[in-house]
């Protein structure tokens, strides 16, 4: 029996689900990172994109750089405490917004904690953790999307074959610039997830 091939829209979390910590002062150590879960909070309309995108029939999966392991701000435990709590606020704002798979890359060569102090093909631009949700949910690269805020995704996204589409979230004002000027192609250019997921809507005819 032959396996019906799944369409899947890869979100980067941190500027694209979720809003970018800023922390107390520039020049705290973890400046910029995510490592408590109170720091958790959904940028508005993340929820009804997700249960949109599942409506259409599309596999949600999360993949994210997660070098704060390897620079010891947080362990592997304190990130699944996030995630929870992540899908627990999309849940309850909206039943229908299901993460089917999260993916993140604890490593980091610059890193401090041995364990996770080298290079991996799975740390974005580099496309590991989609090929590895491609072999486990059967993924049709060339029918999915890549949703993000940052170059590194565009690139993961350039690389695996998908189709990029850049938020104006997060990073994303500074990234559409690189984007131009890497000649980085991106399909579509939106103000937010949910619009993003309306993009994918009326372009699939679902």
């Amino acid at each position: 029996m032959i396996k019906e091939f799944s369409r899947a829209i890869f979100l980067d979390r941190d500027g694209t689900i979720l809003k970018e910590v800023t922390g107390e002062s520039p020049a705290a150590e973890a400046y910029g990172y995510l490592t408590k879960i109170e720091q958790v909070e959904l940028i508005e309309g993340s929820a009804s994109a997700i249960a949109l995108a599942k409506k259409l029939g599309f596999k949600v999966i999360v993949i994210t750089n997660q070098s704060a392991i390897a620079r010891g701000y947080l362990t592997e435990g304190d990130l699944i405490l996030i995630h929870q709590r992540m899908n627990e606020l999309l849940l309850c704002e909206n039943p229908c917004a299901v993460i089917d798979d999260i993916y993140y890359c604890p490593f980091y060569a610059g890193g401090v904690v041995a364990k996770y102090s080298k290079a991996d093909n799975c740390r974005k631009p580099a496309a590991g953790m989609v090929m590895k949700a491609k072999e486990k949910h059967n993924i049709e690269l060339s029918a999915s999307y890549m949703i993000g805020d940052y170059i590194t995704d565009m690139q993961c996204g350039a690389n695996a074959g998908l189709n990029n589409i850049l938020v104006l979230t997060g990073h994303g004002k500074q990234t559409y610039s690189k984007c131009l000027d890497e000649k980085l192609n991106v399909e579509f250019i939106a103000n937010n997830l949910f619009d993003a997921v309306k993009y994918i809507q009326a372009n699939t005819g679902k």
